[in-house]
């Protein structure tokens, strides 16, 4: 059960960011062509308005005065400032009264330095009425920078991009969690078909079947169980994230190297040559399939160390995430529609509760799924459990901090549960594949129904509240049309046919042991 409440933490979240208050300060140096950068700042747009394109931004020279306060006008060198884009230290004294010294001595642009942070700038701005200069916020850093990057002599440009309107990271995420389902389910119908095969002598065969002895079939009330589980960890991970966060970190670690090693092993065993064995303790051992153990370990300890450098793990993590998804949905068997139904539709109260009720009871006005899976703000550790794939277009946001959109594994795994129940049904009632291709299809159809809510929103968006229902009502449709929903719900006699078919391979057993008696 570990396994199953670790896919459960994050269950459902599709997380973007909404236009935070945050532009671009383009930077120009002399030269031919003239060298130019690129720096995050924020600002307030109702006292500010950004140009939206770098060129009909309005340049400025610039002079760094970041050594003073500017809390009076007698800090001002001797140098004008007049038509100049001035820099200077934050504190001491309100942003606004620096901005009235520098506008009323000519400054055309204000620069506060910052070294801890960017906040927007906010403050009561009522007794300030004819302070027209635009200010905005700049890392101290960046400031101290500039001059190598760029050169001495630069001229600066406020401007804000807007996003564009289709993110191309939804793209990427549509394609990872369909093509994951669809060969999740496939698999598990593979599966399926190898415990319907004879028995045979071979030792691949006799690997694959112990393989799927390990899978577990989910009761109703297992289905229950494991809802409560979800609930009570995602609870004491909002308590506890950053101590539990660790735990998650070891589970992930581990899971994920055993479902690489499952994955790509399944494909490795299809290899009819390089099986050579070495045996220890009177069991032998598969060379290529130490190897590939040790690969799996390798990656997933390289996920471990570099997890914070989300400039490229991202990649990495996506990968174990598919594989631990893969597995999953090959793994843990729904025994009949009744159950399916069930588990996606508490999981769907679980998460409209987590996503849209939770923000009414916390005291930060934040839903508990949200800032469970994004990460608490001030905690550089972010849960694993989810794809990750940062925004692909040219932004502010970018620029300021490599945002995400995030899709939590749940969203994957609770929905490929339920198209590895429809290939299994196909596989046993020879349907030619028709609930398989339906439930893949009505995934899809939720994922794009899902994005087209979230970029109309700009809100973090409960998956499962629109896969639920395409999936669940597309496999009732199919089985009502193939008058079949009475098989569908019960299962097609799953049960009775897997004990039926265990009975007689235990009677043919007895049968050859009498024989060879005889």
């Amino acid at each position: 059960m570990g396994l199953t409440g670790l896919q459960g933490l994050v269950l459902l979240l599709l997380w973007s960011q909404t236009d935070a208050e945050v532009g671009i300060l383009h930077a120009v140096g002399d030269g031919t062509p003239p060298p130019t950068k690129d720096y995050c700042i924020t600002y307030n747009s109702s006292w500010t308005t950004l140009a939206t394109t770098v060129s009909s931004a309005t340049y400025y020279e610039l002079i760094n005065l970041s050594i003073i306060w500017l809390c009076s006008a007698s800090e001002l060198p001797a140098t004008s400032v007049k038509d100049k884009a001035v820099v200077v230290q934050n504190g001491n004294c309100s942003i606004l009264d620096k901005a009235v010294i520098a506008q009323d001595k000519g400054a055309k642009l204000l620069l506060i330095a910052k070294k801890n942070g960017l906040p927007i700038p906010n403050e009561n701005r009522s007794s300030y009425k004819d302070l027209t200069i635009p200010i905005a916020f700049i890392r101290y850093k960046d400031v101290m920078e500039i001059n190598q990057t760029v050169g001495n002599h630069i001229k600066v440009g406020l401007y804000s991009p807007p996003l564009p309107l289709l993110n191309y990271s939804m793209l990427i995420i549509f394609l990872i969690s369909v093509f994951t389902v669809a060969l999740g389910g496939y698999w598990s119908g593979l599966s399926e078909l190898a415990d319907l095969r004879p028995s045979s002598p071979s030792s691949s065969e006799r690997e694959g079947r112990k393989q799927n002895d390990d899978n577990v079939t989910f009761t109703p009330l297992t289905v229950i169980l494991f809802v409560v589980i979800c609930c009570v960890m995602l609870l004491l991970l909002y308590f506890f994230y950053k101590w539990l966060v660790y735990v998650i970190i070891c589970v992930f670690c581990l899971a994920s190297a055993m479902s690489l090693f499952n994955c790509l092993s399944a494909l490795i065993r299809k290899i009819p040559f390089g099986n050579c064995r070495v045996f220890c303790c009177n069991r032998g051992f598969e060379v290529r399939l130490i190897f590939l153990a040790a690969f799996c370990i390798a990656v997933s300890l390289t996920w471990a160390v570099f997890r914070n450098e989300e400039r490229w793990i991202w990649i990495l993590q996506d990968i174990l995430g598919i594989a631990f998804c893969l597995n999953f949905i090959k793994t843990l068997r729904m025994p009949n529609f009744k159950a399916c139904v069930i588990l996606l539709g508490l999981l769907l109260l679980y998460d409209v509760f987590f996503v849209f009720i939770t923000p009414f009871l916390t005291k930060n006005g934040e839903s508990i799924m949200i800032e469970v899976a994004a990460g608490p703000s001030g905690k550089s550790e972010k849960l694993p459990v989810v794809i990750r794939v940062p925004r692909l277009d040219y932004s502010a946001m970018q620029l300021c901090e490599l945002s995400f959109s995030l899709l939590g594994f749940g969203d994957i795994i609770v929905p490929g549960l339920l198209v590895a129940y429809c290939r299994r049904f196909d596989v046993r009632t020879s349907s030619s594949c028709i609930y398989f291709i339906s439930c893949t299809i009505a995934y899809a159809v939720g994922m794009v129904l899902t994005f087209v809510v979230l970029t109309v929103m700009r809100m973090g968006q409960p998956a499962l509240l629109y896969l639920v229902p395409c999936t669940l009502l597309t496999s009732s449709v199919i089985a009502w049309r193939r008058k079949e929903m009475k098989k569908f719900w019960n299962g097609g006699g799953y049960e009775i046919m897997e004990h039926t078919d265990n009975t007689i391979n235990e009677e043919n057993a007895i049968t050859a042991g009498d024989q060879e008696t005889q």
